[in-house]
């Protein structure tokens, strides 16, 4: 039987799941949040730890030599140092694709808010606007129809692909460029230079990487067709901030819709905070009731695997 430990249930488990399926696997003990210098006081002498954000830095891993196994609660690999890791022998396992389908959803979700408003109209009828409207109907903002509009989508993988399938359903015309040509067959791949002024809505969903970062920066907007919509659901630092507010300020950018922040919790001096045209959630995509359970149930499937001396989401 193990010890474990499970860093930050929170925001995993709020209270509408369950974490009692921990106790087959040995004593267990979850904390809602951990702060950094609580870590290896509370990791102790587990040799089981499951994480979300709550970072595995090689200081900590090297000491604390009884883990056997980190599980991240998670898709992202980035909680945890995995070079020491491996050189430790630990065992650490992620949770994809639990989350396509909710990314997908938001990811449309921000791009109606911007192109309808709907929040804002319906907030302007509950204080009392249409009561005292002299005609039927009125409208704050341009209403925007995505029908026949073009997509250019940045990544084509899983999430890539549930996003093209519902803007193919919304009638849009589907472009995509990838780290590879997919050979996606309701698409048209192109590189990103050629897709940039070919679209309409540009939207996000490659990883944060050393070659992504500070992707969409100031030249790329630039190249951007006039009044485009940008929308970002996979990493905050795939987009220059200051120059997104930039743009948005100027009219070349007409909307950025955000999930994610370059700081999360986002910074308290982020241009995108006071910027026009701009709605940005707090990281809520993955956060569906379905999407957690299903997060959870392979959390359980990976540390079962691992119990039995078996390799399922390994990614050391």
């Amino acid at each position: 039987m193990h010890k474990i430990v499970v860093l930050d249930g929170q925001t995993v488990n709020p209270g509408d799941l369950d974490w009692s399926w921990l106790g087959k696997y040995g004593e267990y003990q979850v904390y809602p949040r951990t702060p950094e210098e609580q870590i290896r006081q509370r990791i102790g002498d587990a040799d089981v730890v499951l994480t979300n954000k709550t970072v595995l830095t090689r200081d900590i891993l090297t000491a604390h030599p009884g883990i056997r196994y980190v599980g991240l609660l998670s898709t992202g690999l980035n909680s945890v140092d995995l070079d020491t890791a491996r050189s430790m022998e630990i065992a650490v396992t992620s949770v994809p694709e639990y989350a396509t389908q909710a990314v997908a959803q938001l990811t449309f979700a921000l791009l109606l808010e911007l192109c309808n408003h709907v929040g804002m109209h319906a907030d302007d009828v509950a204080a009392g606007s249409w009561v005292e409207s002299p005609d039927f109907c009125y409208w704050l903002t341009p209403q925007v129809e995505l029908h026949g509009l073009t997509a250019g989508i940045v990544g084509m993988g899983r999430i890539g692909k549930a996003v093209s399938r519902i803007a193919e359903a919304f009638g849009m015309n589907v472009l995509y460029t990838s780290h590879a040509e997919d050979k996606y067959v309701n698409a048209r791949f192109l590189t990103l230079e050629e897709l940039l002024p070919e679209c309409d809505v540009l939207s996000l969903h490659c990883p944060l990487t050393d070659e992504t970062a500070g992707l969409i920066n100031k030249d790329l907007l630039s190249r951007m067709k006039p009044g485009a919509l940008l929308i970002n659901t996979a990493r905050g630092g795939l987009v220059d901030e200051q120059a997104v507010a930039d743009a948005l300020r100027s009219g070349q950018l007409g909307g950025f819709g955000a999930d994610v922040s370059a700081a999360e919790p986002m910074s308290p001096g982020s241009p995108l905070l006071n910027a026009p045209n701009c709605v940005i959630t707090p990281h809520i995509a993955w956060a569906s009731l379905a999407a957690r359970r299903r997060l959870m149930d392979t959390a359980e499937c990976n540390l079962d695997a691992w119990s039995r001396g078996e390799k399922k989401n390994r990614v050391v």
